[in-house]
């Protein structure tokens, strides 16, 4: 079976006048199925761009990056999008749901552009996305009328409905409180149980945690690629937390 992610000797770098800022200095990644993998970086470590190329957002400087067992490195803008919405489901901090917008009807866009010419039941497949993160019963509300945490769950119902190889979660809890974001980890977790590979970026150690595998970013480089010691499940975080307030 093909790694998710393989990535080999990746360089990044942007021309800035007459300098030159590089951002990647040769990086190796492999993910295979079912990893929960966390990559952890301070600003200006190179993790945005790892990020972002791992996204098909951007492309590299030199090396190649196989994802799903595709050559994607050299693909041009209409490829690399068609690849975004085939392989991946995107979720991030902001959210980034369309305001005035049902819940169902955020989630069916990405099988809206989908230029595979798969027919689809749209509408049934994504209240099935939003039953499975539990919010079965709000499949008509605006993003307004839904809490930070549910519009988390309604972006990663989202990222879910197209069944993509790997879900790329940028600082998903980054504007939740702590239980809000607990929640949304003990989500990823039972997601990742149930055999679907997530890459998480995330500069905060306890979220960290959260995943099997934790990637450190430094200048360009990874510094630093193991198993998580001690793994937490957010599960019993929450249960903890609750017998706390009791």
């Amino acid at each position: 079976m093909n790694n998710v992610i393989q990535v080999d000797q990746i360089v990044k770098t942007y021309s800035s006048g007459t300098s030159e800022v590089h951002a990647l200095r040769g990086i190796d990644l492999d993910v295979a199925p079912g990893e929960f993998l966390a990559i952890m970086g301070t600003s200006g470590s190179g993790k945005s761009t790892l990020m972002n190329i791992l996204g098909c957002l951007d492309t590299p400087t030199e090396g190649a990056y196989l994802l799903d067992g595709v050559r994607v490195d050299g693909l041009d803008k209409n490829a690399l999008a068609a690849i975004r919405n085939q392989k991946i489901g995107f979720v991030f901090q902001g959210f980034n749901l369309l305001p005035r917008t049902s819940a169902i009807e955020n989630v069916e866009l990405p099988m809206l552009y989908d230029r595979s010419g798969r027919k689809r039941d749209t509408h049934a497949l994504a209240a099935a996305a939003l039953a499975r993160v539990g919010l079965g019963d709000r499949l008509d509300h605006q993003p307004s009328e839904l809490s930070g945490g549910q519009q988390q769950r309604v972006a990663i119902a989202r990222a879910l409905v197209t069944e993509p190889a790997l879900i790329l979660a940028d600082e998903p809890t980054g504007n939740l409180d702590t239980h809000t974001s607990m929640e949304v980890m003990a989500l990823f977790q039972e997601l990742n149980e149930q055999g679907i590979t997530i890459v998480l970026v995330t500069h905060e150690p306890d979220i960290a945690v959260y995943a099997k595998r934790i990637v450190e970013v430094r200048d360009g480089r990874i510094r630093r690629d193991e198993p998580v010691k001690n793994r937490r499940s957010a599960t019993e975080d929450l249960r903890l937390e609750e017998k706390e307030v009791a």
